[in-house]
This record gives structure tokens, sequence and C-alpha cells, in this order.
């Protein structure tokens, strides 16, 4: 008998369960979204910043690109005043003009010159905007700046161009790539710079170097460290021996170069330093600032006053 209601009461209890209305597994918690990456010293300056004009430069693919202009206190349109003309890196790909607006400034306050950061196509991996187009824009915004000098108060003499990364292969390149021209391009303007300053810059476009997959068979063709010639703007180079996306060795060999043919060129070397190491820091940043001014006084860029 209690065999038999031992049974009953198993049998009633696992029907009592199997009843029970099934459980719904716990909602998921959506995803939380990944957290914002800290701005480093660049980013915390570039986001309170807002240029004084835009001026559009060129029209193409049915967009308008524009420079993004910082005038320095007291600015007259019928000044000459020296220019810093930057260009932003970002693989080709990435970033945008406001990730340069900190040295656009910076030189317009200290130094009274004119900034300018730089809007240009970015690369697309279906080919349907190349690193020649990136290049096309970045000679077409120095034509454009030196062709309307007189109403920019510029000194078309004394126009610097700078870059980071990628964009300092873009600035290398309004000196170099003399075959790389947008149709449209008035090509009696020269769009070569009267000096550079590149910040880890990509200045080798091998195997060994950064972006020959984007660039494809015909890298060499935009390979500055390829391309060293007598006769190429005053530069000065900052580039970290740890970096390893643009590596050193292609800066050193560049700067070499550079010496072997006459032409004047400074590099400053970081030890250890990794990509972008001088825009994470107030006090790298800082350096590369004053070092900078320094390099384009001895040049005849900046007044020894400014």
């Amino acid at each position: 008998m209690k065999r038999i209601f031992l049974s009953l009461f198993t049998a009633v209890s696992f029907f009592a369960v199997s009843s029970l209305p099934a459980q719904e597994s716990p909602a998921k918690k959506p995803a939380k979204p990944a957290a914002a990456k800290p701005l480093d010293h660049l980013g915390k300056l570039a986001a309170v910043l807002e240029p004084t004009r835009t001026v559009v430069y060129k029209e193409v693919d049915g967009r308008e690109l524009v420079l993004n202009i910082f005038e320095p206190e007291g600015w007259k349109a019928t000044d000459k005043r020296p220019c810093f003309h930057i260009i932003h890196g970002g693989g080709w790909q990435g970033m945008e003009p406001r990730r340069m607006y900190p040295f656009a400034a910076d030189f317009a306050k200290r130094h009274g010159m004119v900034g300018i950061s730089v809007q240009y196509r970015l690369y697309q991996p279906d080919k349907s905007v190349t690193v020649f187009d990136c290049v096309k824009d970045a000679r077409s915004s120095v034509r454009y700046v030196r062709a309307h000098a007189a109403e920019l108060g510029i000194d078309p003499d004394r126009i610097v161009v700078s870059g980071g990364s990628a964009g300092g292969h873009l600035a290398v390149a309004t000196a170099m790539f003399d075959e790389v021209n947008e149709d449209s391009d008035d090509l009696s303007v020269s769009c070569a710079p009267n000096a550079l300053v590149l910040l880890f810059p990509v200045i080798d476009t091998s195997a060994e170097g950064y972006g020959q997959a984007k660039i494809g068979d015909r890298w060499e063709e935009l390979s500055p460290v390829h391309h060293v010639r007598k006769g190429l703007p005053p530069t000065i180079t900052f580039h970290g021996t740890g970096d390893v996306t643009t590596p050193f060795k292609g800066a050193k060999s560049f700067h070499e170069q550079m010496l072997a043919l006459g032409n004047r060129s400074e590099l400053v070397v970081n030890e250890g330093g990794v990509h972008g190491y001088l825009i994470r820091t107030e006090p790298l940043y800082e350096m590369a600032l004053e070092k900078s001014a320094a390099f384009l006084k001895e040049v005849g860029m900046l007044d020894a006053a400014e």
C-alpha cells in the first residue's frame, strides 16, 4: 500500500511540475555600447575649436571640398601672412579635418600664420576613391591657396604644408608626384610647399612600410622614400623608433637621402615612440609646436619675432 501511495504521489508530483507554464528564459540584457575611447590631448583641444571660416577649394564627383581657415588676430585680406596648411591622417580613409584644428589654430594664435586644415576625399575599399584621388586633392588644395593668396591674406612664398601619418604622406605628395593632378587643376600654379612639417608620416608604401594593400600594384608611384630628389623643400620630420604602423626605418632613409642630395632635412627622433606619440600628451604636443616653429624660423618661413 505504501508503495502504491508513493507511486501515486510521484505521478501527481510529476504531473504538477510538468503542467507548470514553462519559465521564460531571462530576457537578454541589451549589450552595453562600447565605451567611448578617451580623447587624447589633441582630441580634447580639437573638440572646442571652430575655424574662422570655410572656403570651397574644389568641386569633384558632385561634392564640395573645403579649407577650414583659422585667421590670426588682426588679420586683413591685404596681409601677406605665412600659411600653416595641415592635412589629417587616418590611413587615407578615416578621421576628419577637425583632428588637425589645434595645429592650425595654434600656429595662427602663436605665430600670426593663417592656419588651414584640409578636407579631402577619403579612400574607399571599392576603389571609388583611391589614394591617387587623395593625393590629387592635397595638391589641389595647395594650388588653390597659392592662386588665391591675395584674398586669403597669405604670402604665396611662405606656404608650409604639414600632415600626420597618411596626412604626412599627402603633405609630401604636394612636393612630389608631379604627374598626379586633377584634370581641372591649373598646372601653371605650383602646389609645391615652401617647407614641410611631417608628423610620423607614411613615407614608404612598400611592403616594409604602410599602404601597399590600399594603393595596389602602383604603390611605388606614391612612395616618397622612392622619389627623393634634389630641390625638395626644407623638411622637419617627427618620428618614433617604436612606430610599427609607419616604421621608423622609412623616415630615417628619407632623411638620409634628403641630406645626401643637399636638401635641408631635420629628423626629430623619439626613442620608443609609437605611432601618433606626439599628439597624445600636452608635453609632447608642445615640444612638436616649439621645434616646428624654431625650424620654420631657421628656413625663413617665420620672422624671428613671430
